[in-house]
């Protein structure tokens, strides 16, 4: 089906509003014999430490041409007041982003862990600009976000080139298996792009740096403990996270209406099915 719900969402969900829903925190391994993109030996590692990292997309014009599109859009959201966070939820008014969301080379790789049927539901510009003293706290997706079972998988795109000196996104790896955590407010000294920062994370894991070039994407549960420093760099470090489901996920709060039918069909109707929007 399609709807024509409102295109505007809350990206940061207060907590109480999460608190009392029935959800299933819980990783569930993948099991998939017979991947078609990544290797076997990927999905072993996705299920043994929450992600995979270093996968090629884009070519270095293809990714160029987005970056060159991401500064328009960039500077006309600034210029209507946002920041550099600020755009979220993007493949809901933007075409362009849309077609991100739906890249058949995307979407293969994420099959390979979510199944055939899936959809895509989120995409959010996450933009260090140099200097910008802007840390993203050790979080764990699923504590934003209204949605059961814990199936749901990112897809971190790097529109530019990605390293510790920019600040790129760190993981905990294995962290994936404890389940959900205890997280505090974020205190406002930390300057977290986020609201939520869970404390003595090297408990659960050990630290991987998710670097990445310009066009690769890295895949990670929503369980796995992630973020990233401050970019105290001369260099931007933007990336686009965009969000996948399999489509037995169920959505409270109508973030179901945020769907796209990325591969297969949707056998309850629970996820909406949106148009590419007209708008670039």
């Amino acid at each position: 089906m399609t709807t024509a719900p409102p295109t505007q969402f809350t990206a940061v969900l207060d907590p109480n509003d999460l608190a009392n829903l029935p959800r299933d925190l819980s990783f569930h391994p993948v099991k998939n014999d017979t991947p078609k993109v990544l290797t076997r030996e990927q999905v072993e590692q996705f299920n043994r430490e929450g992600y995979v990292k270093g996968i090629r997309v884009y070519d270095d014009a293809e990714i160029a041409d987005i970056r060159g599109y991401f500064d328009r859009l960039l500077a006309k959201v600034v210029a209507a007041g946002g920041d550099s966070y600020s755009i979220s939820s993007a493949h809901l008014k933007y075409g362009r982003v849309w077609d991100i969301v739906t890249n058949a080379k995307i979407v293969a790789a994420v099959k390979d862990l979510l199944g055939e049927n899936c959809v895509g539901w989120g995409s959010h510009f996450f933009c260090k600009m140099p200097k910008d003293g802007k840390t993203v706290a050790w979080h764990q997706d699923s504590s934003y976000w209204p949605l059961t079972p814990s199936k749901a998988v990112t897809a971190w795109l790097a529109v530019d080139d990605a390293d510790v000196e920019n600040a790129c996104m760190r993981f905990v790896s294995g962290s994936h298996h404890h389940g959900k955590m205890t997280f505090r407010p974020s205190d406002p000294k930390e300057h977290n792009v986020l609201n939520q920062t869970i404390e003595n994370v090297e408990q659960f894991g050990h630290f991987v740096n998710d670097c990445l070039k310009a066009g690769e994407i890295s895949l990670h549960s929503d369980l796995l403990l992630h973020g990233s420093e401050a970019n105290i760099s001369d260099r931007r470090r933007c990336g686009l996270t965009l969000r996948y489901a399999p489509v037995d996920v169920h959505a409270y709060m109508d973030w179901n209406q945020k769907g796209v039918w990325v591969s297969g069909r949707d056998p309850k109707g629970h996820w909406s099915n949106r148009a590419r929007p007209s708008e670039e």
